[in-house]
């Protein structure tokens, strides 16, 4: 999968091309918009690896954590993009 991504920050917009499962995972958050996304509800190998390698590029991602019960209690993260994003799909239909 390959998309470019126009993101709007404040004033101003940028755009950028990503490929692969960085653009699986971008098409993802902007799918959820506000609501977010977890690992729980879109499952994946590395959501954090992705978060990192996407903030590391200037996207604005939010992470808040939520509990869950069950075998295993814990907290998980819930991914938000933290602005608005036109995604177009580059050559090929798009999966979300």
């Amino acid at each position: 999968m390959q998309i470019q991504v126009t993101l709007a920050l404040s004033e101003q917009s940028r755009t950028f091309e990503l490929k692969g499962r960085l653009g699986w995972a971008m098409v993802q958050l902007a799918n959820a918009g506000a609501k977010g996304v977890t690992p729980i509800e879109r499952p994946a190998p590395r959501w954090s690896g992705y978060v990192f390698d996407l903030r590391e590029m200037g996207i604005p991602i939010a992470t808040h954590l939520e509990p869950h019960e069950g075998s295993y209690p814990g907290t998980h993260a819930r991914y938000v993009l933290s602005c608005d994003a036109k995604v177009d799909l580059l050559g090929q239909e798009a999966s979300a």
